[in-house]
């Protein structure tokens, strides 16, 4: 119900959206033409009143010359009756002297008081005005009209009105089709878009529908070949969204098998100890002794599991911060100094400021993995050394040792979780953990045996990590000093 919901109220913004504006442009249009249509009318008809006041105007006579003249006038009905063009409109007419005096017509028709302007669209001394006459809107026009005649000449004022009925019929006869025309055109623009609209939605429908039918659990890439090109982007990210939830499925479904396999086993050893324990097969100091020795191993086990699902976790989460591996790894010696002192190694740290992008916990994490391995394989008082350097534009920390070094048989699968050399020693979690961390900044890690003379002298391990932008930029301009420092 929803997502129908949004469905149509896209449809609503689309309409509104692309209606709204042609529903003003329409409104704009109608008052637009409405007045052009009033003043075309008013045009055509304001030459109608021009010929009435001209037909009047050529039956006047005079006697007399300028402020002498008087004027006569034998206007019939018939005269205007030919300028009206039909029962809806009223013609009347006035006839004045040069002083205003009333010769003839109406004399309620209020006398004309303007000038004639400058510059007008007839060959006449002609004006158009708006009035009322009997309380009814009037268009008048007034015309200077010349007269001569045998017995004298003089200057006549002729006014002819018209009522308005007739213009204002037409022009909302003009609205009112406009705006059936206009009414129409946006009906079919208001079909053409729902049609449109509805058939560009139909690819999301669809696609709607096939995760809608989806089986639980299926996280597999959306096929939907059909999708209009601006939709690909965000099928795109969905699928690379669904991507990382396969992968933090498959995640957490390894991590509870894993966990459940690998727990049984040191609790069932646990559990057997401390019955043994009850019974009296062993000396109490020496149940104890293995039950402590028991506890540790699992303690390890489970701290490296949930290392290895926190790496998991960090690696959804971008890094915020450029965090200096040199400073972390010498964190992390002077950490595991005690037991470099317990096997009286010969250890050397060479170090120089390489700012990688991540997680301070992942780099203290992996450093502490790898050195603690090496550690652990190397023999008494032997060497061990560890380098950081900046090479080809990438971090490069190495750690070398001098123990026996790794077989063939065990490299294939030295960076699978439980996968340890000597079971007795280890978890088999702790390459693991360092590999899912290198694979989680974009680096590297490898395992090379360092041979002479056919024999194997040691391992060294090798991680790369890419700088942080900052780092790389400003390492390529200005290289920085190896500071390197011994300990035995």
């Amino acid at each position: 119900m929803e997502k129908d919901r949004v469905a149509l109220s896209l449809r609503f913004y689309l309409l509104l959206g692309i209606l709204a504006p042609i529903a003003v442009f329409m409104l704009v249009n109608t008052v637009s033409l409405h007045r052009q249509a009033l003043l075309a009318l008013n045009t055509a008809y304001d030459r109608t009143l021009l010929a009435s006041a001209k037909s009047i105007g050529e039956l006047l006579q005079v006697e007399g010359e300028g402020d002498q003249a008087r004027f006569r006038a034998n206007v019939p009905y018939s005269a205007l009756e030919a300028f009206e063009a039909d029962n809806r409109s009223r013609m009347v007419y006035r006839i004045s002297d040069g002083h205003g005096q009333l010769v003839d017509g109406a004399a309620d028709l209020p006398l004309w008081r303007g000038r004639i302007p400058d510059l007008g669209p007839y060959a006449a001394l002609v004006d158009f005005y708006d009035d009322s006459h009997r309380g009814d809107p009037v268009r008048v026009a007034v015309l200077l009209q010349p007269v001569a005649s045998q017995n004298g000449r003089g200057m006549a004022t002729i006014q002819v009105a018209e009522t308005l009925e007739l213009r204002h019929t037409l022009a909302r006869q003009i609205l009112i089709d406009t705006l059936w025309r206009q009414a129409l055109l946006t009906a079919v623009i208001a079909l053409v878009v729902i049609l449109v609209v509805q058939r560009a939605t139909r690819p999301v429908r669809a696609l709607s529908a096939q995760l809608r039918n989806r089986p639980e659990g299926d996280l597999t890439a959306i096929d939907a070949t059909d999708l209009p090109r601006e939709l690909r982007p965000l099928l795109e990210a969905t699928n690379q969204v669904m991507q990382r939830l396969q992968r933090l499925l498959e995640h957490q479904k390894r991590f509870i098998r894993d966990t459940s396999h690998q727990l049984r086993t040191p609790l069932a050893v646990l559990k057997t100890q401390v019955q043994s324990a009850l019974r009296g097969d062993v000396a109490a100091g020496q149940a104890l002794q293995e039950i402590s020795l028991t506890v540790d191993r699992a303690t390890v086990l489970a701290n490296q599991m949930l290392a290895l699902a926190k790496v998991e976790q960090l690696r959804q989460q971008a890094p915020a911060d450029t965090v200096d591996l040199a400073q972390v790894v010498r964190a992390i010696t002077l950490d595991l100094s005690p037991l470099l002192a317990d096997k009286d190694l010969d250890f050397e740290i060479t170090t120089v400021a390489a700012g990688v992008c991540a997680h301070d916990w992942m780099l203290r994490e992996l450093s502490r993995n790898l050195l603690h391995n090496a550690i652990k394989h190397a023999p008494l008082a032997s060497q061990l050394s560890v380098r950081v350097e900046v090479r080809d534009g990438r971090a490069l920390l190495t750690v070398a040792d001098n123990g026996p070094g790794i077989s063939a048989e065990l490299r294939t699968r030295v960076f699978q979780p439980f996968s340890a050399g000597d079971n007795h020693s280890g978890s088999g979690l702790g390459l693991a953990i360092c590999l899912e961390i290198t694979r989680a900044l974009g680096g590297t890690i490898t395992l090379e045996n360092r041979e002479r003379n056919g024999a194997v002298e040691g391992l060294t391990v090798s991680v790369t990590l890419p700088l942080s932008r900052e780092h790389g930029a400003s390492y390529a301009e200005h290289p920085q000093e190896v500071h390197g420092q011994s300990s035995r």
